[in-house]
C-alpha cells in the first residue's frame, strides 16, 4: 500500500503458493519491514520481484540483505539466469550484485470500458508451448494459476490474460503468434467491464505491441530496466505483447 504498487493480496498469495522458499521478509517488532521474492522457472531462470522496504525502515540495508539471500538461494539451486525489472532507484543496487541492463520495460495505462467480453473456460493446451518459446523458460505453473483466477482469452496458441489490480485492472501476460491475433485479443480484453482502467506492461522493442497500445488509447506512464545476472537468456520476444508483471517476468 505504502509503495502505491498495483498488486493485490491475491497476487501475494499466488507468489507464496508458487514458490514459498523464495518469498522472503524481514520483521521488525512484529511488523514486516522489507520483502523480496524469487520465482524459479525450472533451473534455467529465476525472477526477482517485490523488493520493498517500508519508509521508516529504509536506509538500514534491509533490501540488500534480502537480495543477498535470494541470490544465494538461486546459486544453491544452480539457476543459470536471474532477471528482474528495476526502477531507476533500484538499478544502482542491482548493478552492485552483478546485474546488467538487457532492455527497457514500460508501463502503459488506458481507460476502462463498460462493454462485455466473455472469456474462454480454460487455457489452451498449446499456450504453454507458445509461451515457452516466447519467454525462454517454462512458466506453465504460473499460467495455470492465472487461468484459475481469471480464464484467458485465446485464439489457437495465442492468449491474453487479465486480472484485478489494487488501482487498475492488469492486462497481461499476452503471447501471440502474430500482430493481427494480438490486436484482436487485446482489444477484446480491454473491452471487458472495467471502470477503473488498465495497466499494461510491455517491452518497447516489440513495436507492434507499442502500436496496438497506442491504437487502443494507452499511453506510457513509467519505464523500468530489465536486468540480467548470469547467462543471457532471450526468447522469441517479438511474440510477447504484454508481460506477466514486473514481479513475474
Amino acid at each position: 500500500m505504502e509503495a502505491n504498487w498495483n498488486q493485490t493480496p491475491e497476487d501475494w498469495q499466488m507468489l507464496i503458493e508458487l514458490e514459498p522458499r523464495g518469498c522472503l521478509a524481514i520483521e521488525v517488532e512484529n511488523e514486516i519491514a522489507a520483502t523480496t521474492t524469487a520465482l524459479f522457472y525450472g533451473h534455467r531462470l529465476a525472477w526477482i520481484g517485490m523488493v520493498l522496504t517500508r519508509m521508516q525502515f529504509r536506509g538500514q540495508g534491509l533490501a540488500r540483505r534480502l537480495l543477498t539471500e535470494a541470490l544465494a538461494l538461486c546459486d544453491r539451486m544452480k539457476i543459470e539466469t536471474v532477471k528482474l525489472d528495476a526502477t531507476d532507484m533500484g538499478k544502482p543496487l542491482y548493478e552492485k550484485f552483478g546485474f546488467r541492463v538487457e532492455q527497457r520495460a514500460e508501463r502503459w495505462a488506458g481507460p476502462g470500458s463498460t462493454k462485455v467480453t466473455h472469456s474462454s473456460a480454460h487455457l489452451s493446451e498449446a499456450a504453454p508451448i507458445t509461451d515457452l518459446a516466447a519467454f525462454g523458460a517454462d512458466r506453465s505453473a504460473l499460467l495455470e494459476k492465472l487461468a484459475r483466477r481469471n480464464p484467458p482469452l485465446h485464439h489457437k496458441s495465442s492468449y491474453a490474460f487479465t486480472r484485478t489490480g489494487r488501482q487498475k485492472s492488469y492486462l497481461g501476460p499476452c503471447v501471440c503468434d502474430d500482430s493481427t491475433s494480438a490486436g484482436s485479443l487485446l482489444q477484446r480484453a480491454v473491452e471487458t467491464i472495467n471502470l477503473s482502467g488498465w495497466f499494461w506492461d510491455l517491452l518497447p522493442e516489440n513495436q507492434d505491441a507499442v502500436r496496438i497500445a497506442q491504437e487502443l488509447g494507452f499511453s506510457p506512464q513509467r519505464h523500468l530496466f530489465r536486468m540480467v545476472r548470469g547467462k543471457d537468456l532471450r526468447g522469441k520476444e517479438r511474440a510477447i505483447y504484454a508481460i506477466a508483471g514486473f514481479e513475474l517476468g
